[in-house]
């Protein structure tokens, strides 16, 4: 598969499996706008590591919560590339607590980031591949969205909207070869879950029957699946990268 000549877009892109997708996008020949929220560093070391695989790349930031933000966000891309072909709704947040427990904040943040950014994100995006009569719009939901977990209804809230989401916006969008999916990955391993107590990560794992945690550079090869030029014909799926974790 090959993305030359196409612009990807990449939100929350500046660290584990956001920084993942973005290098194997520009392996496959993709320029990449690395959004970031709040680390420019950590950004623009994943930029860096874009050119030195050959393509180009930028970063860009802006809080997906905000609409005028994203609006602003993709605006800016089409400045820099000229186009804009593919977005992966990347960013997201963990406010985690049990039902009776959890901050109605948190709640509210959580939704904000992972369910209503991905949401601004795609309708601006939409936008320009409506003109261009192609697409490809990627989300990362997750196992949770599709399973649950205790302690967590925020984020099983908010990634089994983005479900929602992206099987609407496939209907919407396929007439114009504009495909949108998802990918739910499991239990990867990445900052975030390397900061688990032993025995949390002890129960995960037993909940997986490949045995292991995933690789983020395996989500992000789902990802470019899905975001190729030759998936013209899938539309509205979604893909688990879960080790078996949902069957």
């Amino acid at each position: 598969m090959s993305m030359e000549g196409n612009v990807a877009l990449v939100t929350g892109g500046s660290r584990g499996i956001g920084r993942a997708i973005c290098l194997e996008l520009a392996r496959q020949g993709a320029a990449v706008a690395v959004n970031y929220a709040g680390s420019r560093e950590a950004a623009a070391e994943t930029a860096e590591l874009c050119r030195q695989l050959g393509a180009e790349a930028e970063v860009f930031q802006a809080d997906v919560a905000s609409p005028d933000a994203c609006e602003a966000l993709a605006a800016a891309v089409k400045e820099r590339f000229g186009r804009l072909d593919i977005l992966v709704n990347n960013a997201g947040i963990s406010r985690d607590g049990l039902l009776m427990t959890a901050k109605t904040e948190d709640f509210e943040k959580t939704l904000d980031t992972n369910l209503k950014g991905a949401y601004f994100c795609t309708k601006a995006a939409a936008k320009m591949m409506l003109r261009q009569k192609y697409g490809r719009i990627v989300c990362l939901s997750s196992v949770v969205g599709l399973r649950g977990n205790p302690g967590q209804t925020a984020y099983a809230a908010s990634k089994a909207g983005l479900l929602g989401l992206v099987k609407a916006a496939a209907k919407e969008l396929a007439g114009r070869d504009i495909t949108v999916n998802a990918v739910a990955p499991g239990y990867i391993e990445t900052d975030m879950t390397a900061a688990l107590p032993g025995k949390a990560r002890e129960a995960m794992l037993g909940t997986i029957p490949k045995g292991r945690p995933g690789a983020p550079e395996e989500v992000a090869r789902a990802v470019a699946f899905f975001a190729a030029k030759e998936s013209a014909y899938i539309t509205g799926q979604v893909l688990c990268v879960d080790g078996g974790m949902a069957v």
